[in-house]
């Protein structure tokens, strides 16, 4: 019978006490959906006689109102945090707080680096990672053939012979560009930032990493003053008794060019994986500006001159804290970003 159902149906709805707003909801559905109960009872309702149809209609009106007030009700409870509250909860018990995080080692030792040369006078500057080819290669001194232009190593967003390329910057040596084309010297200035190059990842590359360049142009200064910046920078970082020495090397935009090593802060020289065996470790490419690059940038060549350099910060950390897989600083896994929360902030 229409009128038992709607009486069972009118004693579940009276008892209904919701836990949860998903029980509230799966509660909607049950009695108002398009497909609920009420509809199909209005459905059955079609079916009767019309004598009973004058003693149903009303109660099947009132059954309807009782389920969407019901509904109703509950709803506007959960909505002001009412509901399901647990009435023998002791609120007089300490919260249990929130969890601390910490600084990305990346962020510390980029804070560090950047501390660390400015007590020599070097400012902060930032540019654009999207890049147009003067500013990414051209103005540097990259010939046309250059394999840095080729498609293995660069990510291209959009290759036009007749405007210029546009692509994710590979260094942020283009601030150094920027700086130099928008301002008269000196310059005395570091750029953090993040770079992007088309290499496979592993634990030693990754497809986009950090750098930190850095540039001082002014008068007379030599690859002395260089070698001195670049000394104090291995003192402060990793602690006096670090020996550094340079190799001769080659780079488009510095001429002369080296590489600087430093003794393995791992195995203090003695040989191990991270140095391969032989007690040195490479962390950075310099050299003096090429004069053309001045050039390129309105600056006087021959009055002014200045150095370069540039650094992974990766690297950097991966000495500082031995960390011996580049994947770990971007897969966000908690266990390794919470070894760092000890570290100053």
């Amino acid at each position: 019978m229409m009128q038992d159902k709607i009486n069972q149906y009118t004693a579940e709805i009276s008892a209904f006490e919701p836990r949860s707003a998903a029980e509230t909801e799966a509660f909607r559905i049950k009695f108002l959906g398009t497909k609920g109960i009420i509809k199909d009872l209005f459905d059955e309702f079609k079916a009767v006689s019309p004598e009973e149809k004058r003693v149903l209609g009303k109660v099947l009106n009132d059954f309807k109102k009782l389920a969407e007030e019901k509904y109703q009700i509950v709803k506007e409870q959960f909505e002001s945090g009412d509901a399901g509250a647990d009435q023998n909860l002791d609120l007089s018990l300490p919260g249990e707080g929130f969890e601390l995080g910490s600084r990305h080692p990346l962020s510390l030792v980029r804070r560090e680096i950047v501390e660390i040369f400015k007590k020599l006078g070097f400012t902060v500057a930032e540019g654009p990672e999207i890049e147009d080819d003067w500013h990414n290669f051209s103005a540097l001194n990259f010939p046309e053939e250059h394999p840095a232009r080729d498609m293995q190593d660069t990510f291209f967003i959009n290759k036009d012979a007749v405007n210029g390329d546009i692509a994710l910057r590979t260094h942020t040596s283009s601030v150094q560009v920027r700086m130099m084309e928008n301002g008269k010297p000196p310059f005395r200035a570091i750029m953090p930032g993040r770079v992007y190059r088309n290499e496979a990842i592993s634990a030693r590359a990754h497809c986009f990493f950090h750098q930190v360049e850095g540039l001082y142009v002014d008068e007379n200064v030599s690859f002395a003053d260089l070698k001195q910046t670049l000394f104090y920078f291995v003192q402060e970082m990793y602690g006096e008794g670090t020996k550094v020495r340079f190799r001769p090397s080659y780079f488009p935009f510095t001429e002369p060019s080296a590489e600087m090593d430093i003794s393995c802060t791992i195995c203090g020289g003695t040989g191990c994986p991270m140095c391969k065996g032989s007690g040195w470790v490479e962390i950075l490419g310099c050299g003096m500006v090429d004069p053309n690059v001045l050039e390129n940038c309105g600056i006087d060549s021959q009055k002014y001159t200045g150095f370069a350099f540039g650094m992974g910060i990766e690297r950097i950390t991966n000495l500082k804290y031995e960390i011996k897989d580049l994947r770990l600083f971007s897969e966000n896994d908690v266990r390794f970003l919470k070894q760092f929360q000890s570290e100053v902030i």
